[in-house]
């Protein structure tokens, strides 16, 4: 199922980058820097998207495993992507 999902989120960020930034990352600072890179132009948003989804997505598979990332990526300001989905007391966040 997180493959087809994942496939499915691509299909549509293809088609509206903010739409896969909302599903990945909701209501907040990303989706609105994400809507104004789209209404810039149509390619940096797709490149905000991606990035925020390839985030999400490697954080998500290195708690599957076990491993934890420390460092906070750059650019990404939803706790959800940083952690992979997997905060709100679920994982404990590392002090930098």
């Amino acid at each position: 199922m997180g493959m087809v999902s994942a496939i499915f989120l691509v299909l549509i960020t293809i088609l509206l980058p903010p739409i896969g930034v909302y599903a990945v990352a909701g209501c907040g600072a990303d989706l609105f820097i994400n809507i104004c890179l789209t209404l810039l132009g149509y390619i940096p948003g797709h490149i905000h998207a991606f990035y925020l989804e390839y985030v999400y997505y490697d954080r998500k598979e290195q708690a599957r495993e076990g491993r934890f990332t420390a460092a906070r990526a750059p650019g990404v300001y939803s706790e959800r992507v940083q952690s992979g989905g997997q905060g709100y007391g679920t994982i404990v966040q590392p002090v930098n």
